[in-house]
């Protein structure tokens, strides 16, 4: 599990806007309703962001980080992978959520996320950049994300795992990597357990090979899900984590 039910993003430096945020319910191509969280700025939006959450699904932590892009300028949308096996419904720490992991399936998961895309862009004030990003298996989602054909501006992928296939070919995320058809901003820390810095400078090396931009940074020290304001040991890290995700949507949004 990345986050627990207590977990809560940090807070960007700098000045923040007005945003709000409210729960709602879309539908994928094939009818299936599953749960979101939307985020807006209460100005003028500098850029579109989809966020995977982790293997909980949408939670709270996904919830406030929505809001905290969203006061950056950023119109933010957090989706639940859960919709088809879950139904709708509160994805807290009652909820159940490995066999439901155990049931995804990639071309589901990005047939919700092409919905998300579609709602995002469709709404009134939408800008014409688009990035997706994503916590642990949202991270490995990001780099398959990464290589459609979506017209994305950019991919970020914090603590991405690498031991899961996950797409129908068969590949890992690392697989995938060298297919990337956007920028990448790639985030780990270096004393994560579950994704050593040997698979890290792995993705940078296939990162290379596809010929886009990228970036991949790795925090000395850092565990997973070090993201956390309750992580103070750990603020530095995450100061420069927020620094370099708002440069990377800056340095990829268009007007």
């Amino acid at each position: 599990m990345c986050y627990d039910n207590d977990a809560r993003p940090p807070t960007p430096a700098g000045e923040a806007g007005q945003a709000r945020g409210e729960e709602i319910v879309l539908a994928s191509a094939d009818g299936t309703r599953f749960d979101a969280y939307e985020a807006r700025p209460e100005g003028r939006v500098r850029a579109q962001l989809l966020i995977y959450p982790d293997v909980r699904g949408l939670h709270k932590f996904y919830k406030d980080l929505a809001l905290r892009f969203a006061e950056q300028g950023v119109a933010a949308l957090a989706m639940d992978y859960f919709g088809r096996t879950a139904g709708l419904g509160a994805r807290d720490e009652s909820f159940e959520f490995r066999p439901h992991v155990e049931q995804m399936q990639t071309p589901y998961v990005l047939a919700d996320a092409s919905a998300c895309l579609e709602h995002l862009r469709g709404a009134s004030g939408a800008s014409g950049s688009t990035i997706i990003m994503g916590f642990c298996l949202g991270g490995s989602l990001s780099l398959y994300s990464a290589t459609q054909d979506w017209g994305l501006a950019g991919a970020i992928a914090f603590y991405a795992g690498f031991s899961r296939v996950l797409d129908a070919e068969g590949r890992t995320a690392l697989d995938a990597a060298p297919s990337a058809r956007t920028a990448v901003l790639g985030l780990f820390g270096g004393a994560d357990q579950g994704i050593p810095v040997e698979q890290v400078e792995a993705l940078d090396a296939a990162l290379d090979s596809s010929g886009v931009e990228h970036e991949v940074v790795v925090y000395p020290g850092a565990p997973h899900s070090f993201f956390d304001r309750r992580s103070a040991e750990f603020a530095d890290a995450s100061a420069d984590a927020w620094e370099r995700m708002l440069g990377f949507i800056a340095a990829h949004a268009t007007e």
